[in-house]
Formats: structure tokens, sequence, C-alpha cells
């Protein structure tokens, strides 16, 4: 089980005009589809705990909000080695748990259906598993009723 619990399960992307997001207990990634052979001084990224703001070649692609706070001096951009047309963001976010399941990107834009919602938070319940549980691999597990807001608290039973 060397590889990260979402390589080993896959992830739960929200589809978006520009390309799409998806999150793991700890990050949210954006993936934003560029033309192909954009140059990285074509991209300007600016990354604070509460916004996010992309563009390219002076178009603006992304500008908002965000859902929740993040790390500000975490976050990270880059773009895509080989055919540059995909430029990937990396934002930690600050509260890492499975109870904060982001239901959008930002405020007010790029909110994931209800299926993708319900699928994400399973995931993130799954993901609190595997951590809780080192042992055990949950990467291929299902998981039906209380999941919600991570799933149940069994911090307080007796060990």
């Amino acid at each position: 089980m060397s590889a990260p619990f979402e390589e080993r399960s896959g992830v739960v992307p929200c589809g978006t005009p520009w390309g799409q997001w998806y999150q793991t207990l700890e990050e949210v990634f954006i993936e934003v589809q560029v033309p192909p052979g954009t140059r990285a001084q074509d991209i300007q990224c600016g990354l604070q705990s509460r916004h996010v703001a992309l563009s390219v070649g002076g178009r603006e692609i992304l500008k908002g909000k965000l859902f929740d706070s993040t790390i500000a001096d975490e976050g990270t951009w880059t773009l895509g080695k080989e055919d540059r047309k995909m430029v990937r963001i990396v934002l930690t976010k600050t509260k890492r748990d499975a109870a904060n399941c982001w239901t959008s990107l930002l405020e007010s834009e790029y909110a994931a259906d209800p299926w993708v919602q319900d699928q994400m938070q399973r995931k993130l319940t799954l993901e609190r598993f595997q951590k809780e549980n080192p042992g055990f691999d949950f990467s291929g597990a299902e998981i039906s009723g209380n999941y919600t807001k991570g799933g149940p608290d069994f911090s307080n039973l007796e060990k």
C-alpha cells in the first residue's frame, strides 16, 4: 500500500467548462485545460487563503472566493511538462477532515451535482477510515449508511 489512497481508489471529479476539480481529505486539485504549447510566462495565477485567480494569455479563466479556507503559502500551480495543455493547481485545506467535504469549488460557482457530492463525501469518509486504520486497504471498499459529515464518530469508544 505504498501508493497514496487517491491513486489506489481513484478520484471523484467535478467537471467544469474549463476542466475539473476534485478533493482529498487534505487537498483540493484544480485541473484547467489550456491551449497546447502554453508557456509558463503566459500564466498568471494568484492563490490566497480564500481566493483563486487564473488567467492564461491575458484571458481570465477562473476567479473567485473559494468554498472554504486554504493554507495560502502551500498552494502551488504547475503546467504539464509534456504537452503543456493543462494547468494543475493544488490547494491545502485548512480543515483536513472528512466532515469538510467541499460541495463547490467557489462559493457561488462550480458546485458538484448531488450525486457527485455524495460520491465525494463517500470517498473522503473512506480516506478517513484508511488514515485511522493504516493496516487495512479501504481503496476498493463500498460504504452505505451514515457517512455524511465524515461518518460516525468512534473516538469515544473504548479500545
